[in-house]
């Protein structure tokens, strides 16, 4: 059947022309994201292991329990164990990088939908789009932006990742009682100071629930992160398909999976605690 409509034509053309007339802003983002994952991995893989597995235990002890810290200690030590840790810091990295990123710009637009229902119906649909599009799509403008290696990585990872700390934000802070508003607002508040001593602080426990998901999200991305030479975990279970090892591939996706159980209780850890 032909194309009546052919919408991937002008999407490929918007495409080729931002290539084409960003590449002075898209190399200067380039130059920061490597700096930023590759001073983050220079730390992690120079730092002796038992002290990162100290740091994540003591943290999950704080935060999560006596459970959680020995699941923590044991799956830390078990991925260092299984050779893996390089590429566990790797992708640590990536996460980090990219779930910060996330938030810088997920937060204040979750604030921007909550307060104004033009940027609301604007953005939604946007974030309706990041959630359903297939995340191999992501990497095709990112390779043209970026060529391959961590930087497209992390931008596909941060699309991917965005939605959920948008849409808890804005949930969160139209949650907040009107009456506490008011009140304030009655006390001489400013806008200002509403929104950073009485929305937020009141929301915080429902932002924190958007960056828990930002995190596992990121996650998620790392095996096609690795499809454009990103490095991590994602690499090696790339790897493990590849060449058919079952081995390879099975501890490198356990690794994530003991990654993310960390992250994931730790995170909720910070969200029980302001509960």
């Amino acid at each position: 059947m032909n194309k009546t409509i052919d919408i991937g034509q002008y999407v490929e053309t918007a495409i080729n022309w931002l290539t084409e007339n960003g590449k002075p802003v898209f190399d200067v983002i380039k130059h920061l994201g490597n700096s930023s994952i590759m001073g983050i991995e220079w730390v992690l893989t120079n730092t002796p292991f038992y002290v990162i597995i100290l740091f994540f235990t003591l943290l999950a002890l704080w935060k999560a329990g006596k459970g959680i810290a020995v699941v923590t200690a044991a799956g830390l030590s078990l991925i260092f164990l299984m050779g893996l840790w390089k590429e566990t810091m790797e992708t640590l990295a990536l996460i980090f990088v990219s779930t910060i990123t996330a938030l810088i710009l997920s937060i204040p637009l979750g604030i921007l939908a909550a307060k104004s229902t033009i940027a609301e119906k604007i953005i939604r649909p946007l974030l309706d789009l990041m959630q359903t599009m297939p995340a191999f799509v992501y990497l095709i403008p990112a390779v043209l932006f970026f060529s391959i290696g961590k930087v497209p990585g992390a931008f596909a990872t941060i699309i991917f990742a965005m939605p959920p700390a948008v849409r808890l934000t804005t949930l969160g802070i139209e949650a907040v009682p009107k009456d506490i508003v008011e009140a304030a607002r009655a006390f001489g508040a400013t806008n200002r100071q509403i929104l950073f001593k009485v929305e937020l602080p009141l929301a915080m426990k429902t932002i924190l629930t958007g960056i828990n998901q930002t995190i596992l999200l990121s996650l998620s991305m790392v095996v096609i992160a690795g499809m454009i030479a990103a490095g991590g975990l994602g690499e090696k279970v790339l790897e493990g398909i590849n060449n058919l090892d079952i081995g390879l591939g099975f501890e490198s996706g356990l690794s994530v999976v003991i990654l993310a159980i960390i992250l994931d209780r730790i995170t909720q850890g910070f969200v029980k605690k302001k509960q």
